[in-house]
């Protein structure tokens, strides 16, 4: 029996099945041996084959190949791997100039890794009715330097409802996930998205401007009209995982198009003469912000500092 896999609560995961029915089912127990790096070998999105046992439990025996994927480095395992979800369409990454602050290193990341399986990526600025003059002046920079890298931009208030109107239109037939720092507003948008859906929202922690977690599993929403979203729990952090350092490049849009132009073709644009983008970073086409980003993916240092998820 194939199915898709719906939700998935850490022990038990909804699948609704190609007839459409919705089952509860588990994982068959040799699954984890099959060499699958990963806190979860099957996530949201994908389509599974099931099996029944003689007591009537459903068991998830195989999973179909992936078109894509979302995944990052599981919280303090190095090793692991967690997929954010499967086969997705697009993903929308939320994020917040303020209330919390979500930081560029964390933006540039999840892009990198986006990039790597070539998943489509909307900047979704949420909580602008609430930032100062200076802030939204922030804000503006920021997704204009986005926007004029390649990513989509747009400005809402998941709250007031400002912006939400340009939104709905993208989701419409598509598969849609939908991350972010936790405290950015995830359950507040579906639940302007999706009228109805009811997610359970919290207010921020005013003592450290950080986010609560309120959303502790993964799950598939469907969008009035067709399309899905995925919901995810919010992460701190996002550590890349099998991103080789010769590839990266090629996942920095505006350095991959100068790199071209480097005297070495195994150019790090660290160190060495001839380097086009640091010339570039120089005359300013590619950011600092952004060039520190792939410094720091490079050298990865200090690892823990990006990987600790809530």
């Amino acid at each position: 029996m194939r199915g898709l896999v719906i939700k998935n609560t850490g022990s038990w995961y909804t699948v609704r099945t190609d007839d459409g029915q919705t089952v509860e089912s588990k994982i068959k127990g040799n699954f984890r041996l099959k060499g699958i790096r990963s806190t979860n070998p099957v996530a949201v999105g994908d389509y599974v084959e099931l099996i029944t046992n003689q007591e009537g439990t459903a068991f998830i025996a195989s999973i179909e190949e992936r078109r894509n994927y979302i995944i990052r480095k599981a919280s303090n395992l190095s090793k692991q791997s967690h997929i954010l979800a499967a086969n997705v369409d697009q993903v929308f990454l939320l994020v917040t100039v303020n209330y919390p602050q979500t930081n560029t290193v964390f933006i540039d990341r999840f892009l990198a890794s986006a990039e790597a399986y070539r998943v489509p990526v909307c900047l979704i600025f949420n909580k602008t009715d609430l930032l100062s003059p200076e802030e939204r002046r922030y804000q503006d920079m920021m997704m204009t330097l986005y926007d004029t890298i390649g990513y989509a931009c747009y400005a809402i208030s998941a709250t007031s409802g400002t912006g939400i109107d340009k939104l709905k239109p993208l989701l419409q037939d598509k598969i849609t996930l939908l991350s972010g720092n936790s405290g950015v507003g995830k359950s507040t948008l579906i639940n302007a998205l999706i009228p109805g859906v009811g997610l359970r929202t919290a207010e921020i922690s005013n003592a450290h401007n950080t986010g609560i977690h309120t959303t502790t599993f993964s799950e598939m929403l469907e969008v009035p009209g067709g399309g899905y979203v995925i919901d995810t729990p919010g992460i701190k952090g996002f550590g890349t995982f099998d991103i080789e350092p010769a590839e990266l490049t090629s996942y920095f849009k505006e350095i991959f198009h100068f790199s071209k132009d480097c005297r070495f073709n195994n150019c790090t644009h660290t160190h060495e003469p001839g380097c086009a983008v640091r010339k570039a970073l120089d005359n300013h086409y590619i950011a600092q912000s952004r060039y520190q980003s792939y410094l720091n993916m490079l050298e990865d240092k200090d690892e823990n500092k990006y990987r600790e998820a809530y």
